[in-house]
């Protein structure tokens, strides 16, 4: 199912929204203050599956200069009350970062913009490294007073500030500050949270925090089930699990099998984890039929690690249960296919594309579980996935996930080349543009045109650069005359 703020698939904003190659086509036939409008709510409302994974900013910014747009409604959303509420980055780390975008191509207006945010908006860390990486020094230096004020004299302040200064992302400012850029008051405060943050990060060296567990199995058990009991939020059976590694003996396997039978539930976990990673085929099939009971438990952190402890198994014995739990319609089920999808051979194509088609239609296609299917409908060429290939590329709100149906298409769709493979060179995921340039069909003006749009734009990735350059440069099914 769709988040109920992504548009149709079919209207502009929600190509726009996607960000496919397409989005950028229909918005420069539309009417101008129409995509505008559509590309401004864009970035002002993120769409992204996973804004920390997904890529949208340089995307928005090149449309946003094909347009010739203005800066006003984004000054709007940053400088809006709520910026005072709302201190989350989520909320303008898209505009941010596509302001960013938009001083690497020389709008100095986009610069001014950065720096009165950086000197009084609430996310200034992230407006100062996008200046950091653009702006020259004299915007830098003028900024040294305004982000200094915000840590007032004292230990508090001056705590805050080391944290600011050891956590920063970019240097340069700080740099240049310290060396008396901004005035010798603010380099004097700036050397010394440097000093400070160096210090406290030394000391966090000496002395890490959090409890240990003891060395033997019971002690591991129990603190784990201790800490999930104190922080439910956050279980550490893995960490268990890697500690079991190095305690467990043969001597506490019965110990180890009652605790993932029935155990507390972290315990269990823990248990559950070590055991399946530690499987040989003498082991016979207890472990697969622990893991197949833990799959269904009403205790979703059960039920979780299980799927998750059978993903990561290896060997023959793994992939004969995959194969006869992967015609099942239940979690374990879908995890097998996984399986299959990735280590299988080519009598496991059945099987994969049932579970593909099976995950659309249950989960739609922002499922989780459609990441490994599509890969694997991709490596183990299912021609007849391209269907299902196509839905998910076109309705998927994930930009990701749409790259993965695109790279799938590749391998399974004859007509891919001359179709999706195009608006690919477009696309806001460098990975899709990649490949789109490594197979979009050089019959297309458009192709070519864009393709020598990439390999000039020093804003480009240069895996992109290089997959441009092998279609323009001497050899079969370049580009005729080059750049």
């Amino acid at each position: 199912m769709f988040d109920p703020d992504i548009a149709p698939s079919g209207t502009l904003l929600g190509l726009l929204q996607r960000g496919r190659g397409d989005g950028t086509l229909h918005a420069l036939a539309a009417p101008r203050a129409e995509a505008l409008a559509a590309l401004h709510h864009c970035v002002t409302r993120d769409p992204r599956h996973d804004w920390q994974l997904e890529n949208r900013s340089l995307y928005y910014a090149r449309l946003h200069l094909a347009l010739d747009g203005g800066l006003h409604t984004i000054e709007q959303h940053l400088f809006a009350p709520d910026d005072a509420v709302d201190t989350a980055e989520e909320r303008t780390g898209l505009a941010l970062s596509f302001l960013g975008h938009l001083a690497g191509y020389g709008r100095a207006d986009a610069v001014r913009l950065l720096a009165r945010y950086a000197a009084a908006g609430a996310n200034w860390a992230w407006a100062l490294d996008e200046l950091a990486l653009r702006a020259e020094d004299r915007v830098l230096r003028s900024l040294g007073a305004p982000v200094l004020a915000r840590f007032p004299a004292g230990p508090e302040g001056d705590a805050a500030l080391a944290a600011a200064v050891r956590d920063a992302y970019e240097p340069r400012p700080w740099r240049l500050w310290a060396e008396g850029a901004a005035g010798p008051a603010v380099a004097a405060r700036v050397r010394a949270g440097g000093e400070q943050g160096c210090f406290d990060h030394w000391q966090r060296q000496l002395r890490p925090a959090g409890p240990n567990p003891g060395w033997s199995v019971p002690e591991v058990l129990a603190w784990v089930q201790r800490c999930f009991e104190d922080d439910p939020g956050h279980p550490r059976h893995e960490a268990a699990a890697r500690c079991l590694a190095a305690v467990a003996g043969p001597g506490d396997r019965p110990l180890l099998l009652d605790a993932a039978r029935g155990g507390p539930e972290a315990a269990r976990c823990a248990a559950l984890r070590h055991l399946a990673d530690r499987h040989s085929s003498s082991d016979g099939g207890a472990v697969f039929d622990l893991l197949d009971h833990a799959a269904s438990d009403p205790s979703g952190l059960v039920a979780g690690t299980a799927l998750a402890a059978f993903e990561r198994m290896r060997g023959a014995q793994a992939l004969d249960h995959a194969r006869a739990w992967a015609h099942r319609d239940d979690a374990l089920g879908t995890a097998a296919a996984g399986m299959l999808a990735c280590r299988g051979t080519t009598r496991d194509t059945g099987p994969v594309l049932a579970a593909l088609r099976r995950t659309v239609r249950a989960g739609g296609t922002d499922a989780p579980a459609l990441w490994t299917l599509v890969d694997g409908a991709g490596r183990l060429r299912i021609t007849c996935a391209a269907p299902v290939l196509r839905h998910v590329y076109r309705e998927t709100s994930s930009s990701r996930l749409r790259g993965r149906a695109a790279a799938a298409l590749a391998t399974t769709d004859p007509a891919f080349a001359a179709g999706f493979a195009v608006e690919c060179l477009w696309d806001c995921e460098e990975t899709t543009r990649e490949l789109a340039a490594r197979h979009a069909a050089i019959g297309d003006a458009r192709v070519v045109e864009q393709l020598r749009r990439l390999a000039a734009d020093p804003a480009e990735e240069a895996e992109v650069q290089t997959a441009v350059r092998s279609r323009i440069g001497p050899g079969p099914g370049a580009v005729p005359g080059g750049v």
